[in-house]
């Protein structure tokens, strides 16, 4: 069908809206109202939004709003009806090109909330029209009854980011977990040279340091679930202040319970809504667990590539999938994309973290003015590692297949001497190692040489797959005998 000409009286572009400040032009398609007009103009720089999860939060909480309000009979049943069902739809994602205000805005996010309310007011009072009903929703009498931007921005805040977290980040860091697990069983038995200042040490199998890996993933899920408890408490009921003025001493509790029975999250309301609003203490302990989750993820990637450098120059004892061409230059050349795209994604979050720190230094008396900002660099922290996570898992850790080159490496490292030293000492052990250094010879000849050891004690010392885990004293000659003391009287 043709779209109207924009001169068509019969079709205007724009329509007028009225708030306190007077009639404000908005698009005549636009559920949106004079308020988020003013905010759209006002605020153009940087063109993000809010995303998704932060929407779907807004809709749970303005549904349970209702709901408590309605169990208060501070609302009456039709319009309740009609904003409940409004409010769904928003949650669901319905409305999502509805949410047009940028990240970069007012301090409290009060024209991301004045977005919820006006398009909710109006897509009820549509819902209300469909059934006869003239309901004359107002977004704020009606919609944020018993709400300040204060206390439902941070609200969201908290939501949003412990739906990310239980449904996108947690499953995928299970799943990584696993596949690291599933391969330090499967190189439990490949015994390699250890590495330390990136210079060769004691030996040490290749499931061992998965084991480590899978150790770093399931310690960030212990952080992170901690940080979940504290994003629970939940700021609404303080209204503009945390005084909770305007409100009904029992509306924060009905809320978290409709917020609980909607979404499946287990909220509460916060013991301190003086902290709750003034502050982002809960919000920068989750971002400060993602950081710390980022960290080893980078430790992690690079740990891998390096082990999969060369083929011919490299270290080679990992052999990563081939996923895409490496070069447009060098045919034949395979390059470790994966880790690489992981290692740019977990930078990426330690960044969003440090600008949560930046913004949690914005609570200034009553109210944090730095919220919105700090829920979209929170979310998209969490959503990165979940697909980077994931990205890791399935397309690397998953596919990885360990080289002979660690195993033969092994048998020719100058670190077996550490083994050695219980037996014949420090100083004769370094000896012995710097003599086959530079004659070139096998480790276990010069020491025949250097000490009294047989070549049986030897075989059973430089053994590598004993060096990999403490021994019992019956599995290693005796010690020489102590030296007398010719200080000693006795």
């Amino acid at each position: 069908m043709a779209m109207p000409a924009p001169d068509d009286p019969e079709e205007p572009d724009t329509r007028i809206e009225t708030d306190t400040m007077g009639d404000m032009e908005v698009p005549a398609s636009a559920m949106w109202g004079a308020s988020t007009q003013r905010a759209v103009e006002n605020f153009q720089i940087s063109g993000e939004r809010l995303g998704r999860p932060f929407i779907q939060a807004l809709g749970y909480i303005k549904t349970a709003a209702v709901k408590a309000n309605l169990e208060l009979w501070r609302i009456d049943d039709a319009r309740a009806e009609a904003i409940e069902a409004a409010a769904t739809e928003v949650a669901s994602g319905q409305w999502d090109d509805q949410f047009v205000v940028e990240v970069f805005q007012t301090g409290s996010g009060t024209s991301t909330n004045m977005n919820a309310n006006e398009v909710i007011a109006r897509r009820a009072n549509a819902i209300g029209n469909d059934f006869g009903r003239e309901l004359n929703i107002h977004p704020n009498d009606h919609v944020n009854l018993g709400q300040s931007s204060n206390d439902v921005i941070p609200t969201a805040l908290h939501l949003s980011a412990l739906i990310v977290l239980q449904r996108e980040l947690l499953p995928r860091l299970r799943e990584l977990h696993r596949e690291l697990s599933t391969k330090a069983e499967a190189f439990q038995d490949l015994i390699k040279i250890g590495r330390t200042h990136l210079m060769d040490a004691t030996p040490i199998s290749l499931g061992q340091e998965f084991q480590g890996y899978a150790g770093l993933i399931q310690m960030s899920q212990t952080r992170i679930q901690g940080a979940m408890e504290e994003l629970k408490e939940l700021a609404i009921g303080g209204t503009a202040v945390g005084t909770g003025v305007n409100t009904r001493p029992e509306f924060a509790t009905k809320v978290c319970h409709h917020i609980h029975q909607f979404s499946g999250i287990e909220v509460n309301e916060t013991e301190n809504h003086f902290m709750a609003q003034s502050s982002l203490d809960a919000a920068l302990a989750a971002s400060s667990a993602i950081r710390g989750l980022a960290v080893s993820v980078i430790k992690i990637a690079n740990d891998i590539r390096w082990m999969g450098s060369g083929p011919q120059a490299g270290l080679g004892e990992l052999e990563l999938p081939a996923v895409q061409p490496g070069s447009s230059i060098m045919p034949g050349k395979v390059n470790p994309v994966i880790p690489e795209a992981v290692i740019q994604a977990a930078a990426q979050a330690i960044a969003c973290d440090t600008a949560v720190l930046q913004a949690a230094q914005g609570g200034h008396f009553e109210l944090n003015t730095m919220l919105p900002m700090a829920a979209h660099n929170l979310l998209r922290s969490i959503t990165l590692m979940a697909n980077a996570a994931d990205v890791l898992s399935t397309k690397c850790i998953k596919r990885l297949e360990a080289t002979e080159k660690g195993p033969e490496l092994v048998g020719s490292s100058l670190m077996l001497a550490t083994a050695l030293v219980p037996v014949v000492g420090y100083e004769k052990a370094a000896e012995v190692a710097k003599e086959a250094h530079r004659t070139g010879r096998a480790l276990k000849e010069v020491a025949q040489e250097l000490t009294d050891l047989s070549e049986e004690e030897l075989e059973l010392l430089l053994d590598p797959k004993l060096m990999v885990e403490p021994q019992d004293k019956g599995e290693l000659p005796p010690p020489p005998p102590k030296r007398k003391d010719p200080f000693d009287p006795r």
